[in-house]
């Protein structure tokens, strides 16, 4: 199964990520009878959705002090390839950034964005959340999230929200417009790590989060275009914390 969602994850389709051809085909959203609370009956290769103990995202509480390695961002800036997916617009990330935390390295492979935000932090949603998907040479996924509260523009995110494509299935490649997704976190790199899953079908587990503490701004106006561009929410609700620690 982990292979076959690294190579979806690798051509830019987390969102469509499957374990298995009837899956492929299953159709999914975030309302009505294809919701989130329907996802495990939707197909075989969806039932962890409904059965797994490690499932993202969470509500972050009740947390465990540790001494957590600095996670080392090291990005380069590529070349905008961004794609609506249908269930959220998604930014292709070209080869070669990576981040190494514990002198292990994953591999950046795309980000991608959800409003409100998936998890919560004692139990408090944020205007959004981005989530930077990163795999290993041995195909073990670790997700950075990033929260962002309302306040003031996005640089940023006004840079990727002019060539958002409006409807779904488009893609766009842009070699003359860069960016460099380290200019989208905060300052003070501090996270919470915990074990968890991918948020969307086929939630496979074993995705290691590292969640930013520190949120960045966005603009109500900015938070509304996703919004409305996406036809409302497109956040999975929390999922059972069970016996995982939170790290911080």
């Amino acid at each position: 199964m982990k292979a076959t969602v690294i190579a979806a994850l690798g051509a830019g389709l987390l969102m469509a990520a499957t374990a298995g051809a009837s899956g492929q085909d299953t159709h999914w959203g975030y309302s009505g009878h294809e919701g989130p609370e329907f996802w495990g009956d939707l197909s075989h290769d969806y039932a962890i959705c409904k059965t797994g103990k490690n499932q993202s995202p969470i509500d972050v509480d009740s947390l465990v002090e540790a001494e957590l390695s600095p996670i080392v961002f090291q990005y380069n800036a590529v070349p905008l390839d961004i794609v609506n997916n249908g269930h959220t617009v998604q930014v292709n990330y070209a080869p070669g950034s990576t981040i190494t935390v514990n002198g292990h390295t994953y591999n950046l492979l795309q980000f991608h964005f959800h409003t409100p935000s998936e998890n919560t932090v004692k139990g408090q949603f944020f205007a959004m959340e981005a989530h930077l998907v990163h795999s290993d040479d041995a195909g073990n996924l670790s997700v950075v999230g990033v929260m962002f509260e309302e306040g003031a523009e996005n640089p940023f995110l006004a840079g990727i929200w002019s060539h958002m494509p409006e409807k779904a299935g488009v893609s766009k490649s842009l070699p003359e417009v860069t960016l460099n997704v380290k200019d989208m976190l905060p300052s003070n790199k501090s996270y919470y790590r915990f074990n968890g899953s991918l948020t969307t079908p086929p939630c496979s587990e074993g995705v290691n989060w590292m969640l930013l503490q520190n949120p960045v701004p966005v603009s109500r106006a900015q938070a509304d275009k996703f919004h409305t561009l996406m036809g409302g929410d497109n956040n999975r609700p929390v999922q059972p914390v069970n016996a995982r620690p939170i790290l911080q």
